[in-house]
């Protein structure tokens, strides 16, 4: 029987060792700052309603950093409006690539591309997502994929097969996007933990895709200035810009400002800019969407526990705004 012991008490020492040495991957962002950008708008080179210089001049004189203009199949050239840009702001290329399947719509963004990328059909709806995904990667340009809620075109199912995307919409300013889901359908947040919790490591954008500047800013309008991202990054330059995108340096928003990020081996630290007199909650969500703690502090904190392959964080606060943080990822062994 002691040799029995023996081996039950190494396997026990062993379990308490790894789980001692579960640690969240901690990024570099030495020298970094924040920069508040948006991905996706559209001017009159497609479908909005201002030219492209009356769009990039609401976000220059709105405190953005950056901006994608994203017209439908068009290539909107920033040299155009290279007198709008300056220390404070840049314009970085980008389309909309529309492409759809049978009723169901693909529109994959490219960001900081050269020219313009033609659309691709597939055969099948899952073939078209990634044939456009795969369009963009052939420019050299960084894929995120829009509103799969826009005319119901498909949620995980189809996302789960994906490949070479690391950006989802979770939020998006149209009217007729569908964030919250319905009806059985799922969610964009839910969406995203279905892809997380299976995983993959991808994360999570909100944008304005706005398209009126004139007229009533109102909530069946496409107006701007609903959803953007901030993005951690030591320079304002595209390329740098990108590569905090795709490491997942950065947070969404749609009014709630966070100071800072803080990602140590076994803790995250959310630090909340207050606004007036409103109240926050924070919440630390895990594999299937489960709420694994929520808190009104702050700052609001989280320590890793051994058994958690990713944690993000969400901040609501009392005016119904959020803010989103990416997942943080355990270290794999």
């Amino acid at each position: 029987m002691r040799p029995i012991f023996v081996l039950v008490s190494l396997t026990m020492s062993a379990l308490i060792s790894c789980e001692s040495s579960v640690q969240f991957e901690v990024p570099d962002t030495t020298g970094m700052r924040w920069l508040k950008g948006n991905t996706h708008t559209h001017t009159t080179m497609s479908d909005g309603d201002s030219e492209p210089e009356v769009a990039a001049r609401w976000y220059k004189d709105h405190d953005y950093d950056f901006l994608v203009l994203s017209d439908h199949n068009v290539f909107t050239n920033p040299h155009d409006l290279a007198h709008l840009v300056d220390s404070t702001f840049l314009l970085i290329p980008g389309e909309e690539v529309t492409s759809s399947f049978e009723s169901k719509a693909v529109h994959v963004n490219g960001l900081n591309i050269s020219s313009v990328i033609p659309p691709v059909q597939d055969s099948t709806l899952v073939g078209t997502i990634q044939k456009n995904v795969d369009a963009v990667r052939n420019a050299n340009g960084v894929p995120h994929i829009n509103h799969p809620n826009f005319r119901w075109s498909f949620n995980h199912h189809e996302l789960l097969k994906i490949q070479n995307d690391k950006l989802l919409e979770i939020f998006n300013g149209h009217p007729l996007t569908h964030n919250l889901g319905g009806g059985g359908w799922p969610g964009m947040e839910e969406v995203w933990d279905h892809l997380l919790t299976a995983g993959r490591r991808i994360y999570g954008i909100a944008v304005d895709d706005a398209h009126h500047f004139k007229e009533e800013f109102a909530p069946p309008r496409s107006n701007p200035g609903r959803g953007w991202v901030v993005v951690k990054a030591r320079n304002l330059e595209a390329s740098e810009i990108m590569q905090s995108l795709e490491s997942g340096l950065f947070y969404a928003s749609t009014g709630v400002e966070l100071d800072d990020i803080r990602i140590e081996p076994k803790r995250i630290e959310i630090h909340l800019r207050q606004k007036g007199d409103f109240k926050y909650e924070a919440q630390f969500i895990g594999t299937g969407g489960v709420i694994l703690h929520h808190t009104t502090s702050n700052p609001a904190s989280y320590e890793l526990q051994a058994d958690e392959p990713y944690v993000r964080a969400k901040v609501v606060d009392s005016g119904g705004a959020m803010a989103w943080a990416q997942p943080v990822f355990a270290k794999k062994h």
